[in-house]
């Protein structure tokens, strides 16, 4: 990893053997070191960190599929009556809480 002065870190990793080997095959696949393979592995491990995994998609999936049939529709004239009612409030309270004039 370079540091904003260029400077590169040496670690010792330990892997099991399919892992090197897979490491192996990209490295002479793609004719890039192997150093240069684990950096690239980490940088696009790391930019995934903040989707969600196949298992957290599909629990939240699940349950967004449960909690659906628990809302009871309502007809639109209620909904949006229900909206006006909360604009208008909103509106009225204006500035510091004061009606608006």
């Amino acid at each position: 990893m370079a540091t904003p002065n260029g400077a590169t870190f040496k670690a010792t990793f330990t892997f099991d053997e399919t892992t090197i080997a897979r490491l192996s095959e990209a490295s002479a696949r793609l004719s890039r070191p192997k150093s240069q393979i684990v950096r690239e592995a980490i940088h696009e491990y790391h930019s995934r960190l903040d989707r969600l995994s196949d298992t957290e998609r599909d629990s939240m999936l699940r349950a967004f599929d449960e909690l659906m049939p628990a809302i009871t529709p309502r007809p639109r004239a209620d909904v949006n009556k229900e909206l006006r009612e909360i604009r208008r409030s909103r509106r009225a309270a204006g500035l510091r809480g004061r009606p608006r004039q």
